[in-house]
């Protein structure tokens, strides 16, 4: 399977959206509905809303496997506001947002490939810090997946209406 990676814009929200919706049914099918819920986040406004200012305040990438979207990435130049509590890293980065991948390719390297792409695309930009935030709660194999791909766990955090949400940052030199 060849897997591509082109840059995406507001046409491709639809597919993104797809993309988390087929994630929230797979992580729901494994019991762990703590990260992203339930429901499809198709349905939820402020998801849509999101990816798109990720999209306009800095670039998002689509991974196509074998031309069919399989996988999206945003990334930009800070963290999200939920995490303006956080002490700054003190120099330029780039932050992933939404990574996500169709799980119909599951196990096919669509992740890697973005996360692969998104440290060259911050390295030839002439910057040394990439970091992303992920849900930390449950079996933790989302920060496991993260240091797999050379990510170290930095500042934990809460967040979510009732502060309940746990999240941990994670950086990796690029």
């Amino acid at each position: 399977m060849e897997i591509i990676i082109r840059d995406g814009g507001p046409d491709d929200i639809p597919a993104i959206l797809g993309m988390l919706d087929s994630g929230v049914e797979w992580l729901v099918s494994q019991g762990r509905s703590g990260q992203w819920g339930s429901k499809p986040l198709s349905e939820n406004p402020k998801v849509a809303e999101s990816v798109a200012r990720y999209m306009a305040e800095g670039a998002a990438f689509i991974a196509e496997a074998d031309g069919v979207p399989a996988g999206a990435l945003t990334l930009t130049d800070a963290p999200g506001a939920y995490l303006s509590h956080l002490p700054p890293p003190g120099e330029p980065e780039r932050y992933i947002h939404w990574l996500t991948s169709d799980r119909r390719f599951q196990g096919h390297g669509v992740g890697s490939a973005l996360l692969a792409h998104a440290a060259e695309v911050t390295r030839r930009a002439g910057i040394g810090l990439l970091r992303v935030d992920c849900y930390v709660g449950g079996d933790g194999k989302l920060v496991a997946y993260y240091e797999r791909h050379g990510f170290s766990p930095t500042d934990t955090y809460t967040t979510g209406e009732n502060n309940d949400w746990p999240g941990q940052v994670l950086a990796m030199r690029v």
